[in-house]
């Protein structure tokens, strides 16, 4: 494998000053845990290959494959055990998003697991007792950010669809995990320590993520957690559906209610909350389709806008180690993040253009980037409708964290899973019920309803589910999948994913190589440089092009990959996290 050279990466963004000074200050308060790159290995195989977030996951993932197990089977039981050894990004109390290929068919298909807004959820909220928006945490914390949980009914549906391991077999390596303990990761450690202040409100989160002294759970400590292997041996027993129509439910439920902040989750959320099967979104990039999930994610449509632009500009010109590059891949995003902040959201409650990835469109689009000057302002553009606009939409205020995880599989028959699974921010609502923590999904929706007199359309509502930055992706070539691919990391997860995709496809680069490329990301109109690889010179260079706020920073990707290439499966997974790619 080659050594990792001196390439950059964008992520993407744009949101208005509210949000810009909100998302700074959350920044501040909970940063993501640097760590240093020590460069992984790819794995290699023929038969099957599962790349997720920490070591026994993957392993979970790859047993359930060397015994003959679908791709989904596999994702039950890296999911399972993600939710113990990893209970700050992901887990039964969350929700997720599966982009799924079928080899039988040859047909690419989504999977919409996004919590949903309670019933009694009312514009009020997040808004303070003079209508102000809450401040981030103020809403997160407790009972009022729980959305109803999509992940258990997602594992349930697709083994029905799917499986073709026993289910109590598949809930078993992450039974005996939290019978018999696990070792306490780095990361893990990490970050409890960096956010022992709120974890320590509740008693749950209390007593499972701090010793008897009172202090934050160091790395290597043997960890058990008899409540989590109680809750999946009922499930185990019983079936996904006793998670939503049973005693484990109302558990939740009054939780949700009891706690400081209380929420308004009830019952009957639970009992109505379905999987919705939706068409992938796919856009031509090169000789490439680049297919992932649409609204209520923001991540396929975004990402193909980005990437929709970038067609019209031929990269050969302007290599990876340019500037100019970068300005044009920053000012693709910006415009593609101005529409995401203006259109998208849930389009089962508010309509959208159709035109967000209409050749024509995304040529005029293109059209405003000027090689060598930054875009001094970027605005939503005018995309066509089916119909006249319903109503005009204000820019979305919305806050998104980098938390999050990332499974990509494929099995010995060729099936495909892309799945990226959330409970939000870190530790989520910092609620635990059961053995696992509950999300503060719904802070991902805007806390005003309007803004100038105009709504806004990631608003809450009731049953509404919020929009996402999660994009799971599978490239294909010449209608054959080529690549698996995702990320964590908030609202940057589209401009990782673009880096990587751009990184192996346009400049030749090995996928791991891609992958681990230092990032350059730019959210808001001004770039963020990844600290401690070795390109903090580019600080200057994008000031002469026009960016007036260049910041070093940490930034903290989590992508797994799998590569199919001439028979061949290449596993890789992301040096700055924990994850391991395992195949044969």
């Amino acid at each position: 494998m080659k050594k990792l050279q001196l390439q950059l990466a964008i992520s993407i963004g744009l949101m208005t000053s509210f949000s810009l000074a909100a998302e700074q200050a959350a920044d501040s308060i909970a940063p993501e845990p640097a760590s240093s790159l020590e460069i992984k290995d790819l794995s290699l195989g023929s038969k099957f290959m599962v790349s997720a977030a920490n070591p026994l996951a993957s392993q979970a993932g790859y047993d359930v494959l060397k015994q003959g197990g679908s791709a989904i089977d596999a994702m039950i039981a890296v999911q399972t055990v993600l939710g113990l050894v990893e209970p700050q990004s992901s887990g039964l109390g969350g929700g997720a998003f599966l982009v799924y290929y079928d080899a039988q068919s040859k047909q690419t298909t989504t999977f919409d697991a996004r919590e949903t807004a309670p019933l009694a959820a009312t514009p009020e909220l997040f808004l303070d007792e003079q209508g102000q928006p809450l401040k981030f945490f103020d809403a997160v914390v407790g009972g009022r950010s729980v959305g109803t949980p999509g992940t258990v009914k997602l594992l349930g549906d697709m083994h029905d669809q799917f499986g073709k391991t026993a289910w109590n077999e598949l809930l078993s390596p992450a039974i005996e995990l939290a019978t018999e303990g696990f070792k306490v990761s780095p990361r893990l450690a990490s970050m409890i320590a960096a956010d022992q202040e709120r974890l320590s409100t509740h008693p749950d989160t209390l007593d499972y993520f701090f010793d008897s002294e009172g202090s934050p759970l160091k790395e290597g400590v043997q960890l058990k957690n008899p409540e989590y292997a109680e809750t999946l041996e009922l499930l185990a027993e019983h079936g996904a559906d006793y998670f939503y129509r049973g005693e484990m439910a109302q558990t939740i439920v009054d939780k949700v209610q009891a706690v400081s902040n209380p929420g308004v989750l009830e019952l009957i959320d639970f009992v109505s909350y379905t999987v919705k099967q939706r068409p992938a979104v796919c856009q031509a990039y090169r000789e490439f389709e680049v297919c992932g999930m649409g609204p209520p994610s923001s991540g396929a449509l975004t990402l193909g806008q980005i990437l929709g632009v970038l067609n019209h500009f031929d990269f050969s010109e302007y290599g990876p180690n340019d500037p100019v590059t970068w300005q044009i891949i920053g000012d693709a995003s910006r415009l593609a993040f101005a529409d995401r902040g203006r259109y998208m959201a849930d389009s089962d409650y508010v309509p959208m253009p159709k035109g967000l990835l209409n050749a024509d469109y995304l040529a005029q689009r293109a059209a405003l980037i000027t090689p060598g000057t930054a875009l001094a302002e970027v605005s939503a553009g005018e995309p066509l409708w089916e119909q006249a606009p319903v109503q005009a939409y204000a820019m979305d205020e919305s806050i998104e964290f980098p938390s999050t995880s990332h499974i990509s599989i494929v099995d010995a028959a060729g099936n495909m899973v892309s799945m990226t699974t959330t409970i939000e921010n870190g530790f989520g609502s910092r609620v635990m019920s059961q053995g696992f923590l509950l999300n503060n999904e719904l802070t991902d929706f805007s806390f005003r309803a309007h803004s100038n007199g105009y709504p806004i359309a990631n608003r809450i509502e009731p049953g509404k589910r919020p929009r996402s930055s999660m994009a799971p992706t599978i490239v294909l070539k010449d209608d054959k999948p080529y690549l698996v691919i995702g990320s964590p990391g908030g609202s940057r997860i589209i401009g990782y994913v673009a880096q990587a995709i751009i990184a192996h496809l346009d400049w030749g680069m090995e996928i791991q190589e891609a992958i681990d490329s230092p990032h350059l990301v730019n959210r808001f109109g001004s770039f963020d440089i990844e600290a401690g690889q070795g390109i903090d010179d580019f600080k200057a260079e994008l000031e002469k092009l026009g960016y007036e706020k260049v910041n070093i920073r940490d930034l903290n990707s989590g992508i797994h990959a799998v590569l199919i290439h001439d028979g061949q499966l290449i596993g890789a997974a992301d040096s700055r996290r924990e994850g391991l790619a395992l195949g044969e």
